[in-house]
């Protein structure tokens, strides 16, 4: 009797290390240090809904935020979290890489400007200075939001201020900064007690668009095991609607330097922005801002939507 319970529970055992070593190893690379915009991922790793999943992921900080896109097309790591009008142009450019689901579903970029100070509307940054950080896609943003105000590029004066964007517009080095992110500029300038106010790209003419997305390498991913990822992180997106403070008290838990009033109001400012269907898509989103980046000549021709953006789950009948 003692004998077949030894063995039933040895089978048992066994059974279980088995599936824990079964887990599907996934490297996923973020596009900055860990912060609120990650908060579906870390959540979904803390709650153990990848490990439900049958998933063991692994999620990286980048050394260079430019390079997790170029390793994933590089076969070097499975996911990147990116920005989708950088896709555009990196698919242009003949990187092997598709959407595979969504982060952060509405833009964060605003062209912030000093609630007190000279810029009232965005006709009144003629012959001023504006800071940016990444040339190219800024830049035509920008164009954008300033021509139907009739503010031409060669009316203000570019200063690339690296990612200083608030510092560069509270010392007064420019007058606004194109590139801010909604949920977190704003938010430390209200610290230092400065006020800003911003211009949302969306509201200034501008076609809507994925802030952060997931990509992949369409010529290797495993689709099965991206829809797992992605169920995974809706599963966490879920969680965090329901339950955004004991989900803020987990996500600041893993990390010492998450515990401050930044990281809890970009928390609050970022929680009704995430995905809450993150591997749906709309892909006359993607066609219009297609069509935008095209009208700025950053694109010289159209490329079919289903080479940019992907439901991974609907190829799987999910």
């Amino acid at each position: 009797m003692f004998k077949r319970a030894f063995l039933t529970l040895l089978s048992l055992s066994f059974l279980i290390s088995t599936q824990a070593m079964a887990n599907d190893k996934m490297t996923v690379l973020l596009d900055w240090f860990v912060n609120p915009d990650h908060g579906p991922l870390i959540i979904a790793q803390e709650k153990g809904y990848f490990a439900d999943a049958g998933l063991e992921v692994e999620i990286v900080a980048p050394a260079d935020p430019s390079a997790p896109p170029k390793l994933v097309a590089a076969g070097q790591a499975d996911i990147a979290i990116s920005y989708q009008p950088q896709l555009h142009l990196q698919i242009a450019e003949g990187l092997p890489l598709v959407r595979v689901g969504t982060l952060v579903a509405t833009p964060l970029n605003c062209l912030l400007v000093l609630e007190e100070g000279p810029v009232k509307s965005l006709a009144d940054l003629k012959g001023r200075k504006v800071g940016y950080s990444v040339a190219g896609v800024e830049e035509a943003l920008l164009t954008g939001m300033l021509a139907p105000h009739n503010v031409t590029p060669s009316d203000i004066e570019l200063i690339n201020v690296n990612f200083s964007l608030s510092p560069a517009l509270m010392s007064g080095q420019v007058d606004a900064v194109i590139g801010a992110f909604r949920n977190f500029e704003l938010n430390q300038m209200d610290i230092e007690g400065v006020k800003g106010r911003c211009f949302y790209l969306e509201e200034e003419g501008i076609p809507s668009y994925d802030e952060l997305i997931y990509v992949a390498n369409p010529a290797n991913m495993d689709a099965d095991k991206m829809a797992r990822f992605i169920g995974a992180t809706e599963l966490a997106t879920q969680f965090i609607i329901n339950n955004p403070r004991e989900s803020w008290k987990i996500f600041s838990g893993t990390a010492k330097e998450l515990q401050n009033e930044l990281n809890e109001r970009a928390w609050a400012d970022t929680l009704p922005r995430f995905a809450l269907r993150p591997a749906a898509f709309d892909a006359g989103r993607y066609q219009r801002f297609q069509s935008f980046l095209i009208e700025s000549g950053l694109l010289s021709e159209a490329m079919p939507i289903d080479k940019i953006a992907i439901d991974v789950t609907a190829k799987l009948g999910r």
